[in-house]
């Protein structure tokens, strides 16, 4: 039987990435995206309910991550869900995050050049990354 484990979003940073490397040199970047739904209550009232995403890149996206992304700007991130556990104190705990695979920035041109670009890591086996048309049209967002 077929599966799929595929996650879109677009929203707003919460802060800066976290840019680290592992012990071999690889990047890596967190950081958290706020997504807002805005709906109608049984009072017919427009309330707006935040959820918060665990993001995290890896190689050359990381990097891009953290020299063009900061708190407030808006991005398109194209992964996979994927469950952690470690321990803590001696307790057992769980993380879910987003490990992004895409990446898109929408905030409009500011102090950081390059917002606008896409940019996805090649496929494993093959030399660099590159750049990519966006994922998709402006006039799919039905706001």
């Amino acid at each position: 039987m077929a599966s799929l484990n595929k996650v879109m979003l677009i929203g707003n940073l919460g802060r800066d990435p976290e840019v680290r490397y592992t012990a071999s040199g690889q990047a890596v970047a967190s950081f958290n995206l706020a997504t807002t739904e805005k709906f109608k209550n049984r009072n017919g009232e427009w309330e707006e309910r935040t959820e918060w995403h665990r993001v995290t890149l890896w190689a050359r996206l990381a990097e891009i991550a953290g020299e063009y992304l900061s708190k407030g700007k808006t991005v398109y991130i194209e992964g996979r869900l994927q469950t952690r556990e470690y321990e803590k104190d001696g307790i057992k705990r769980y993380t879910t995050e987003i490990v992004g695979e895409k990446m898109q920035m929408l905030s409009p041109k500011g102090e950081r050049r390059s917002s606008g670009d896409s940019y996805s890591p090649a496929p494993a086996g093959t030399s660099g990354g590159g750049y990519e048309p966006p994922p998709f049209q402006d006039d799919d967002i039905p706001f």
